[in-house]
């Protein structure tokens, strides 16, 4: 059961949207992080481990300028951090419902970017909140994908404000009602000073959401410097990795550089084989691989997910 859990969560993130990436991303290390939790609770006889907390601290955003300015990836590490399963459960059903909407309107490669600059804007927030506030933030560390999720919630609200969304009990709803009501739960949040900071967060990444769409509008991609920068951070691992291999020794490996060609190259190479894929085998094939280009591997249905599977294993 357990392998069969990973190689669908492997086939959603190889071919689902960016959406599906980042929740598969976030939920990934939820559970490693409670995995860790039990074991060390565990051997300390029921009590919370302080290398436990130690770890947590590692990737979580610090109020503290000495401890940002020695952990400067929590800017971007604490939002893909959740402890409590109710927090991630909303979070990842806003990012999910909300994200499919942006990347539908402006895109699937502008949903990361928003992400992370929605995350560094609302630990941008929490931050200057803490230092400035003191009195009223309470916690110093923050973690949590809020902020980031409040910027892609924002985005889909002022690209879309008339799109309809089905409420249960409430029925049909603009989603620009949805989007003030979670802007004003956050406004009213604050005096409470029950995760002051926290909130704080959360509207720093609606800002950052409005400005990103607004600064679209206008002509100005805030993407495209965010994905020049993934680029080159993947290009380096990439090529880390690949000079690791090379010092371990020769390794031959085929590698295709369209899915598509791949499948095809195949079923001409083996035309006369026995086995080979009838026509419709093949017409099947093409449309579901079109329909993935098109709407990625999220807009396939079971049947569809199974075939593909199949015929990448023959």
């Amino acid at each position: 059961m357990l392998r069969s859990i990973l190689d669908d969560m492997k086939r959603e993130f190889s071919y689902g949207n960016m959406v599906t990436r980042i929740v598969i991303v976030n939920v990934a290390v939820f559970v490693i992080l409670n995995i860790l939790y039990l074991f060390l609770w565990l051997g300390s006889g029921g009590d919370t481990p302080d290398f436990y907390i130690s770890v947590k601290r590692f990737f979580m955003m610090p109020a503290d300028g000495w401890a940002l300015l020695t952990h400067p990836w929590a800017v971007i590490t604490h939002m893909f951090l959740h402890e409590g399963f109710f927090h991630i459960l909303w979070n990842m059903l806003m990012l999910y419902w909300f994200g499919r909407i942006v990347g539908d309107f402006i895109g699937n490669q502008r949903i990361l970017p928003l992400y992370l600059l929605g995350g560094l804007v609302g630990a941008i927030f929490f931050f200057v909140s803490a230092n400035v506030f003191p009195q009223i933030v309470i916690g110093q560390y923050a973690l949590g994908a809020s902020g980031a999720v409040m910027a892609v919630v924002v985005a889909s609200g002022t690209i879309a404000p008339d799109y309809i969304m089905r409420l249960l009990f409430l029925g049909d709803v603009k989603l620009k009602y949805i989007v003030a009501v979670l802007i004003f739960l956050d406004f009213i949040a604050i005096p409470a000073q029950q995760n002051t900071g926290g909130h704080l967060a959360h509207l720093g990444g609606a800002a950052m959401g409005f400005l990103f769409v607004k600064q679209l509008q206008s002509g100005t991609d805030l993407s495209l410097p965010v994905n020049r920068i993934i680029n080159m951070v993947s290009d380096f691992f990439n090529t880390l990795f690949n000079r690791k291999q090379e010092r371990r020794g020769p390794k031959v490996a085929y590698k295709s550089p369209d899915l598509k060609n791949k499948f095809t190259s195949r079923n001409r190479g083996n035309a006369s084989s026995d086995d080979n894929p009838s026509a419709d085998h093949q017409e099947k094939l093409d449309a579901i691989l079109d329909k993935i280009k098109k709407s990625g591997y999220g807009s396939l249905d079971e049947e569809e997910k199974e075939f593909l599977f199949k015929a990448s294993k023959k």
